[in-house]
């Protein structure tokens, strides 16, 4: 921590604290009741020789150097990549405000206007349409 233990303590210095204690419950050198105790006292913490006595009697954990954990079930495929759905979302936005404003311009002129909204989004479909059935399903890499 720092060298003086009046001197004050900041969000991120509790949030690291926070961080500590976490990894040290998960570990089971404290409870969950512990960890509570020591959690409530950590956001009471105002200076860093308050925050350093909530974890005097526990041994020294860096978070930066721990090992990343790995999930054993496989990565959840779906059918589209992220671009290709972005571009799907950015149309059906797009086509959905479109019908907005034709709806309230029909209402508002009292006569059913005609349908124009169909030639924004119908070419635009259709390529996307084409680019999702031919295309390939993996974006390219590049080297």
């Amino acid at each position: 921590m720092a060298n003086s233990p009046e001197m004050r303590a900041s969000d991120a210095d509790r949030d690291r604290v926070a961080a500590i204690l976490r990894e040290h419950t998960a570990q089971g050198r404290i409870t969950m009741d512990e960890f509570n105790e020591r959690l409530e006292q950590l956001y009471k913490s105002r200076t860093y020789g308050e925050l350093a006595r909530l974890t005097s009697d526990l041994p020294d954990v860096d978070l930066r150097n721990r090992p990343a954990k790995v999930s054993d079930m496989p990565a959840k495929r779906t059918g589209l990549h992220p671009g290709m759905r972005a571009a799907w979302g950015a149309w059906a936005m797009a086509s959905g405000i479109n019908w907005v404003i034709w709806l309230i311009v029909s209402i508002t002129s009292s006569d059913l206007a005609y349908p124009w909204p169909l030639w924004v989004m119908g070419p635009w479909g259709v390529i996307l349409l084409m680019s999702t059935v031919f295309g390939g399903q993996q974006p390219k890499k590049r080297r």
